[in-house]
């Protein structure tokens, strides 16, 4: 489904209003651009650039796919300790192209460097030329077809041109649309936070909507701070918190070859210097760094394709957080569950199913399981108090189903995130390219 601002704006739907999305608004240090490079048959703003002026820290978290795409190898090969520009493309992956994939990226970059120094001439006091090396790629669409080249280089330029030096919540909409595929609306967050006596503000956008299982689908998030941290941090605080968020969702199993989160920070806040990441005076910024990403994650799978219902997934009391994630994920990723939540059956069989395929040690006896509030299993036995019409109600009137599964046989936990397998996603996946 593509979507216009235009149309977004005047839609009727509840979950298009931009009132629904938080107040994002300018943060120091960034400048946005979306302009459409005629990458779908249909016009709309299909290539962003987040253009950093005076360079930002960064860090990222890719995806573990053994096939990747090749602005993730570009991204790899960065080894600037601050990023100048991140370009994104939606509609091409850039995945399976090979050398000829990797070097329009070059030619892009180059191109991007070119008209960013001259733009550095026209702005700044101290004008510094901006380096291919300096310069981050998002992409994002269809994999294994030639990768547009031409399109977006000769889109540079107006994207260069349309800089916003100030944001509003209308800019970072836009960014937000200018990325998605397949999404039916954009995904905004945001959080402040004090680091010392300092407010800090971070921003998050992000896109994905079918392919969602990332193993750090197509999942792109990108997160955006005024703080003053270094790389080395922003990656301990990023690889910690994506694995209870982005890490924690799927939408139908499979892993793509583009997944990327990155983290931007400024600097302009100039707030205390911070060394080590377990600093309580950054003990704020890592819960709402947490938050961003948690509410991505979570709109990511509300926007699931076909989806019908949101799914959370609570396994308590397993032996390891990593058999708690084993047992969540069978159960997230089961196509009998998610087609019996579409259809609000409440068959529990298949929960039961899903809790035993996997290779972790269970003791049934101990076994509990609750749908909602509703008690299914109880210590291995079908609950006296469960009633199947009660269940049934509860599928069909909610919205948001909540499964807990309690092994009783240890104190770790686990939360994951999905949603139901409608009849839509076939329809929607089936006729991808067509």
């Amino acid at each position: 489904m593509v979507i216009n601002l235009k149309n977004f704006i005047e839609s009727r739907s509840s979950q298009r209003k931009m009132n629904d999305f938080q107040d994002l608004e300018h943060i120091d240090g960034i400048s946005i651009s979306t302009v459409c490079a005629n990458l779908y048959k249909t016009a709309r703003d299909d290539l962003v650039m987040f253009y950093f002026r005076d360079g930002a820290n960064y860090a990222s978290v890719y995806t573990k796919s053994k096939i990747i795409s090749e602005n993730i190898k570009w991204n790899l090969n960065v080894k600037s300790k601050q990023i100048k520009a991140l370009i994104v493309n939606t509609r091409n992956a850039n995945a399976f192209t090979g050398p000829l994939g990797y070097r329009g990226l070059k030619e892009i970059a180059e191109e991007v460097s070119q008209q960013l120094s001259k733009k550095q001439i026209e702005d700044e006091d101290s004008p510094k030329k901006i380096q291919t090396s300096e310069i981050l790629f998002g992409c994002t669409g269809t994999i294994g077809e030639k990768y547009p080249t031409e399109k977006i280089k000769k889109s540079i330029p107006n994207l260069i041109n349309k800089i916003k030096y100030t944001q509003n919540k209308l800019i970072w909409i836009k960014a937000a649309m200018g990325i998605i595929t397949t999404d039916t609306k954009p995904k905004l967050s945001m959080e402040e936070c004090e680091i010392g006596n300092k407010k800090v503000k971070i921003y998050g956008i992000a896109k994905g909507s079918g392919m969602i299982f990332p193993n750090m689908a197509t999942t792109l998030g990108y997160i955006f701070t005024d703080a003053c941290l270094s790389n080395d941090i922003l990656s301990k605080l990023l690889k910690k918190n994506i694995e209870t968020t982005f890490n924690a969702i799927s939408c139908d199993g499979d892993t793509s070859t583009n997944d990327m989160v990155s983290i931007f920070s400024t600097g302009k806040l100039k707030n205390s210097v911070i060394s080590n990441a377990n600093d309580k005076r950054i003990a704020d910024f890592d819960r709402a760094l947490h938050a961003v990403l948690l509410n991505l994650s979570k709109r990511i799978v509300d926007d699931g394709e076909g989806a019908s219902k949101f799914i959370t997934i609570d396994v308590t009391k397993a032996k390891t957080e990593s058999d708690a994630k084993k047992i969540a994920f069978s159960i997230a990723n089961s196509p009998l569950v998610k087609t019996a939540i579409a259809g609000n059956d409440p068959n529990w069989g298949r929960i039961i199913m899903a809790v035993g395929k996997t290779d972790i040690d269970i003791n049934v006896n101990k076994l509990s399981i609750k749908l909602g509030s509703l008690k299914i299993i109880e210590k291995g036995q079908l609950s006296k108090s469960y009633i199947e019409d009660d269940a049934a109600v509860y599928m069909r009137e909610s919205k948001k189903i909540d499964i807990t599964i309690e092994l009783n046989l240890g104190k770790k936990n686990f939360t994951a995130y999905t949603m139901d397998l409608t009849k839509k996603y076939i329809d929607i996946n089936a006729d991808y390219r067509t």
